[in-house]
């Protein structure tokens, strides 16, 4: 069906306005304005000034008119996208919550506090300056090793690239095939270890595996090793191989149990397909967590990435250089402004509050560096070309990378409302990965579905036999149950399943090559970027 026709879709646009206008005023006038559902103008105080109340409705239906006036117009898909996208960052901008004269909330705490919240306000904007960067969360009640990432164990490897932590053992037995984790080298691993009662590791140690997990360095503007070259096939060849390596030479198992974690399970699917091109198979059986393997929906991060992107980025980066921390968090932080940005503006700055502690969001602002090399690349190979999911585009070092190669059983997880990895995504992985055995899907976003504790006993997921070609995800999700609670019960179940017998634990951690360096977390997780 084509689109209308801008011209008449202006003009019928134009007169809904107008009338929903002339509704505004109406109601302004007999004092009939209702509380909008806009969590930002819900506050008593919109609602005890008529004037700020109507300007709040005011923003509301010029929003949704842009909206649709963008929706309307005869543009191609990835330019509505942009354009969708950037006004969305000015509206969001613009909203009369932001600012000490449109903002009766604000006004009414300026006049309880005698002006304290202003000062407050204005000291903590000079802190946040002073940080390069807006906070979230109490940072001084978070301090890793202290009170994150606590789940005893002993660093057992290192290299230039990532130290490799053993978790000690909690159960008198555990089973025969260990489990490494693989977690994003965009972020620190310890997401997957935050405090003992939302820690994936700790659930993982008490349900009676062998957890080894990838801590990776975070490469530093004056570091002189030459990690600012780093390349993609260097993180697979010295990161993900040579962990697995080291895995199995302290377990004595030819073969282990592996799961990653957003680009950690791109990157671990992709060095598999080398080990296996090379005719090697050390991998038993494979979980990905919100992971991109097929790259031909990003979502809203596609906004992002064009030709002349790509090109101006490998200019910059391709041959060296750090790619900022400071920078992905921005881009990440304005995917979803209202929540992550122009909420701390007003909180933190116009309301004098300090923000309250909460420990993901302390994950959320300790990001890393990333070598310029390996970044340029990715751009271009997933995110432009979708280049992983097309049998032997890939190579390193003359290996061809295909993932139907990948061929042990596999367990796929995505997140309903994640934006990073929409989860028809991570469900798309399913037909590049000839065994995957088993798709479920849990509720809320990229971070907050994936860590779901059982003992909370929040959210729900979604969980359906996968058909044998894995097509259509909504018919999946048509056929599928939604059960309550977390996730992580049914994984470890079916890890258990491709996990061989129980053994008596040992307390000794590496081995006679690999001994103990320090212990966990270990010193890489705790350089901060910025």
């Amino acid at each position: 069906m084509n689109s209308p026709r801008f011209p008449d879709s202006l003009a019928q646009l134009q007169g809904e306005f107008m009338s929903g206008w002339q509704d505004l005023l109406a109601q302004a006038q007999s004092g009939s304005l209702p509380v909008p559902k806009d969590r930002r103008f819900s506050s008593s105080a919109w609602q005890a000034h008529p004037n700020f109340l109507f300007l709040a409705h005011a923003h509301l239906l010029a929003t949704q008119t842009m909206q649709r006036m963008i929706e309307a117009a005869d543009l191609p898909e990835d330019q509505r996208e942009r354009l969708k996208f950037s006004a969305m960052q000015w509206l969001d901008a613009v909203a009369p919550s932001n600012y000490l004269a449109t903002n009766p909330d604000v006004q009414q705490t300026l006049l309880e506090t005698k002006g304290m919240s202003l000062l407050q306000g204005m000291t903590n904007f000079l802190e946040d300056m002073q940080k390069g960067r807006m906070s979230q969360t109490d940072e001084s009640r978070f301090e890793v090793g202290v009170n994150l990432a606590v789940t005893p164990g002993q660093v057992v490897y290192e290299n230039t690239l990532f130290q490799l932590i053993q978790y000690a053992p909690q159960t008198a037995q555990v089973y025969k095939t260990p489990l490494l984790m693989v977690p994003p080298c965009i972020n620190k691993y310890y997401i997957l270890d935050l405090q003992p009662d939302n820690s994936f590791v700790q659930y993982a140690v008490e349900q009676g595996f062998t957890v080894f997990m990838i801590s990776w360095r975070n490469p530093q503007p004056n570091d002189t090793d030459g990690i600012d070259k780093a390349t993609w096939a260097d993180y697979l060849q010295h990161g993900v191989l040579q962990a697995i390596d080291v895995v199995r030479d302290i377990s004595g198992e030819d073969k282990i149990n592996a799961l990653g974690f957003c680009v950690g399970g791109t990157l671990l699917a992709s060095a598999l397909a080398v080990a296996r091109a090379r005719g090697e198979n050390p991998v038993n059986s494979l979980s990905l967590l919100t992971t991109f393997l097929d790259f031909s929906d990003t979502g809203i991060l596609d906004i992002f990435v064009d030709d002349a992107h790509v090109a101006y980025r490998e200019l910059q980066l391709a041959q060296g250089g750090l790619m900022s921390a400071r920078e992905l968090a921005s881009t990440f932080s304005f995917l979803r402004p209202n929540e992550l940005v122009w909420n701390y503006v007003v909180s933190n700055y116009l309301k004098g509050q300090s923000p309250p502690a909460f420990d993901l969001l302390y994950w959320n602002a300790d990001g890393t560096n990333l070598p310029g090399p390996f970044f340029a690349w990715y751009l271009r190979h997933t995110y432009l070309e979708n280049s992983l999911v097309q049998p032997g585009k890939v190579t390193v070092d003359g290996t061809p990378v295909d993932l139907g190669k990948v061929d042990m059983p596999v367990y796929l997880y995505g997140s309903r409302e994640d934006h990073i990895v929409p989860w028809r995504s991570a469900y798309a992985s399913a037909k590049w990965l000839p065994n995957t055995q088993r798709f479920v899907l849990g509720a809320s976003g990229h971070i907050a579905g994936v860590v779901n504790p059982p003992a909370r006993q929040k959210r729900s997921y979604w969980t359906a036999d996968l058909p044998q070609k894995p097509g259509d995800p909504q018919q999946w999700f048509d056929q599928a149950k939604e059960n309550p609670g977390s996730w992580w019960p049914d994984w470890s179940d079916w890890l258990a399943s491709h996990s061989g017998v129980r053994k008596r634990a040992t307390k000794r951690m590496g081995n006679a090559r690999h001994r103990p360096v320090e212990a966990a977390p270990g010193r890489y997780v705790r350089l901060r970027a910025v």
